[in-house]
């Protein structure tokens, strides 16, 4: 038994979902969103090194030592999965720890709105789910292609770093590779999909130019590209993707962009009444006026474009938050903080809301 395995295990018994270890620092949980120290002593250079050396294989320690930067998946088997992130801080060498969920939770257990289904249905295009770290993007995504699996056959390719569901064989086939591991990078993994006839390619992360080319080149060459990225709304998604490339290719972008664009999924986690946190979401799916929206650059009439969609399933993230609001999930004042729009929300207010220091 590795030496971490105590640590991430008192974690999860105390209802951690994260371990942050330093050098300098004893090692710290996160729990019901607060960092809490396990004991007050510090981790020192030498025990830190053989704590994460332990479980690392060879080859991905030495990229580590090189790179600064690791990511990697550890099983403590029977227990749980967890995805690892090894780094340098001013002290030396750390790492973060988080559990990965053993069991993917459906769309029903996860609330998720129907209109979703209607993306996994789809045969090709470019589905992006956003929303700032730990928003619960991958447990969605885990859910949607869960659905697919259960639903439909097809041939899925994800390709994550670390590989963070594994999914059971039900309709589908579904080949998981990660990268570092399995394959060198996304571009490298992408390359190779597109040679191994897939339905639907699963993109842990689309950071790099060559992966979001890629992206789109799989989109509109007749596959279903499902990937995250790091924005808060649809029409910011849309500027990201086309910002990512220098100025002389974004109308190259802007026209493949605007033929393979099939959905956009914004998301972000509520604090919810009384406890527990629930997803609230902004839904852009497609829609006649959008192709022509992209490739002339106005990219501000996406929100009208979804305001006016609503019976087809569309709804900005401001609705989404109202909606909760009302029916009683979140405060108003949870709502006013992740509103766009402030004004709509702060007539609901409670006197001293917005005190301490808001």
């Amino acid at each position: 038994m590795a030496v971490i395995d105590a640590l991430l295990t008192a974690m999860l018994e105390k209802g951690g979902s994260d371990l942050h270890l330093s050098v300098g620092l004893p090692p710290k949980i996160r729990a019901s969103g607060s960092l809490q120290a396990m004991g007050d002593t510090p981790l020192t250079t030498g025990p830190m090194e053989a704590l994460l050396r332990e479980i690392c294989p060879a080859k991905r320690w030495e990229d580590y030592l090189e790179r600064k930067d690791l990511d990697l998946a550890y099983e403590i088997p029977g227990l749980a999965r967890f995805r690892g992130n090894y780094l340098y801080n001013h002290w030396g060498q750390a790492a973060v720890f988080r559990q990965i969920p053993a069991k993917i939770l459906s769309f029903e257990q996860l609330n998720l709105p129907e209109s979703l289904k209607k993306l996994c249905h789809l045969e090709q295009g470019l589905v992006v789910v956003t929303g700032p770290t730990g928003s619960g993007k991958s447990t969605t995504l885990a859910a949607m292609i869960d659905y697919i699996n259960g639903n439909l056959a097809r041939h899925i390719i994800t390709i994550e770093d670390p590989i963070e569901f594994v999914h059971p064989v039900k309709k589908s086939v579904i080949v998981h590779r990660e990268v570092g591991e399995h394959t060198q990078s996304f571009g490298a993994a992408l390359k190779g999909a597109m040679r191994h006839d897939p339905d639907i390619v699963l993109l842990g992360e689309m950071r790099e130019m060559e992966t979001i080319k890629l992206a789109l080149g799989c989109a509109s060459m007749g596959m279903l590209v499902f990937g995250t990225l790091h924005t808060n709304n649809a029409a910011k998604t849309v500027d990201r993707i086309i910002n990512t490339f220098p100025a002389e290719e974004q109308n190259q972008v802007r026209v493949m962009l605007s033929s393979c664009l099939a959905g956009v999924v914004a998301q972000l986690l509520c604090k919810k009444i009384p406890k527990g946190r629930c997803a609230v979401h902004e839904i852009l799916l497609t829609h006649e006026a959008l192709p022509n929206t992209i490739r002339s650059g106005q990219i501000a009439n996406i929100k009208s474009i979804i305001e006016s969609g609503g019976s087809e399933g569309m709804i900005t993230m401001d609705m989404s938050l109202m909606n909760r609001v009302k029916d009683g999930s979140i405060t108003a004042k949870e709502g006013y903080m992740k509103a766009a729009i402030k004004s709509t929300f702060a007539p609901l207010l409670l006197p001293g809301d917005l005190d301490a220091g808001h």
